[in-house]
């Protein structure tokens, strides 16, 4: 284990005990003043803008959460389960791979044109006679920014439960179906317990990258919305490291926090081990 330990120690524990250490340092005209104080604490904690930012992220995460968990259990389920030939259903999951070939930044600006007022979108609405004006909210808003994250982090959802439910032993079906159960309660009752691993790891890299995001926010709602992580790139413009070392912080016990609840309902451990 010694060659892991020395990765983690050189390219994690390192840089994180060097941003907590900064964000303790003191700051003035520009100039990092080594020192122990916890002023950049307080600044970030007593700013509004800072509780404005994280309810705003969390909210995202929440939705994008719940719709990558639907469209991801159901990709997933209809793979494994409904594709009969396993060669086709591993290439109908390498095609779900194949957005990510290309850069997160394309896929994202892939939207623009989609959601536009002049967009395909408001185009054929508008053509069908289905609106009379160019629907508003589709571009340069939440709605737009929550369609990105789903498009973007869709798939991280997809692998971890299409993995747990491929190990299903398929007799418990049959078994289900003996003891009467419809189709819907041998999905609550059989497949949901049973992929409760792979929701759990799909949310916590899901819930991860919504929080750590960067320009998505700021590109999708027009510069309406930002992230906390955009307020740390404006810290560290101007040369405020300190100011940005704590928000980090700050952002990582909060990221932290939100994984050990996570994890606190579902034992990941327990049942990777229950299923081998």
């Amino acid at each position: 284990m010694a060659p892991l330990l020395a990765v983690l120690l050189v390219f994690v524990v390192a840089p994180l005990a060097f941003v907590v250490a900064v964000s303790f340092f003191h700051y003035d005209n520009f100039a990092i003043i080594p020192a122990f104080s916890f002023e950049n604490y307080a600044d970030v904690l007593t700013a509004h803008l800072t509780y404005e930012l994280y309810v705003t992220m969390i909210w995202f995460s929440l939705l994008t959460w719940f719709f990558t968990l639907i469209i991801g259990f159901t990709v997933a389920y209809f793979l494994v389960f409904h594709v009969r030939n396993p060669l086709i259903a591993i290439g109908l999951f390498l095609v779900c791979t194949v957005p990510f070939w290309t850069s997160n930044v394309i896929r994202m600006i892939s939207w623009l044109p989609l959601l536009g007022k002049q967009g395909l979108i408001n185009s054929a609405l508008l053509a069908t006679g289905v609106t009379r004006q160019p629907l508003q909210f589709l571009l340069f808003s939440d709605f737009s920014v929550v369609v990105s994250y789903v498009h973007l982090f869709t798939i991280f959802m997809i692998v971890p439960i299409f993995n747990s439910m491929s190990r299903i032993d398929r007799t418990l079906f049959e078994a289900a179906a003996d003891a009467g159960s419809s189709r819907w309660q041998t999905l609550l009752h059989v497949v949901v317990p049973l992929c409760k691993s792979g929701i759990a790891l799909g949310s916590i890299f899901v819930v991860t990258l919504v929080m750590g995001d960067f320009y998505v926010v700021k590109v999708m709602s027009g510069g309406s919305r930002a992230s906390i992580v955009s307020a740390m790139y404006d810290d560290i413009s101007t040369l405020l490291f300190p100011h940005a070392a704590a928000n980090a912080v700050i952002l990582m016990i909060i990221v932290v926090i939100m994984v050990s609840l996570i994890l606190r309902v579902v034992d990941v451990r327990k049942e990777l081990a229950s299923q081998r």
